[in-house]
């Protein structure tokens, strides 16, 4: 299997194929240097762009360093990532075509207030990187907020009313 890195539609470089995959074939295995999530924080504390990929908890993140990470996320991927004795793999989930774009939903679940725009242009797009899991999380956490700061408004409005009563 030949892999080759070239332009993309979804984000500036991509991974591609030079042969067809087959199902459940490893396509590459991420590697780097193993950082926890502190350091790997603090060294990219101002950079835009990382190839971080979170271990287990993600207390523990490879610094991407190879040509897994050029594979691009989608919201319709063609591969998953699998963790095998320490080490993460990406596994083709279909048969993929020789000069197909190499791609897996990078589930996102950590970005703080970064909105982690999608660009796969997939049919069913979600329009963010964040995991199904993440993204209700995030929703709820905005909503309980909205919730939140509605009642502290009504609550300065009633403050401002006894107020204005007890002037007069």
């Amino acid at each position: 299997m030949g892999l080759i890195i070239r332009s993309s539609a979804i984000h500036a470089a991509g991974c591609y194929t030079t042969t067809a995959i087959r199902t459940g074939a490893r396509v590459a295995e991420y590697t780097g240097p193993r950082l926890t999530k502190a350091e790997a924080d603090t060294a990219y504390e101002t950079s835009p762009i990382t190839y971080l990929f979170g271990l287990g908890s993600g207390e523990v993140v490879i610094d991407g360093h190879c040509t897994a990470m050029f594979i691009n996320h989608s919201c319709d991927a063609n591969c998953e990532t699998s963790e095998e004795g320490g080490r993460v793999w990406i596994k083709a989930m279909r048969r993929i075509a020789a000069g197909e774009e190499i791609t897996y939903d990078y589930c996102l679940y950590d970005g703080g207030e970064d909105e982690a725009l999608c660009n796969c242009g997939a049919k069913n797009c979600r329009g963010t990187m964040y995991s199904k899991e993440e993204v209700r999380r995030r929703k709820a956490a905005a909503k309980k907020a909205a919730k939140k700061a509605a009642g502290e408004k009504r609550g300065e409005r009633k403050a401002g009313k006894s107020v204005k009563a007890k002037n007069r």
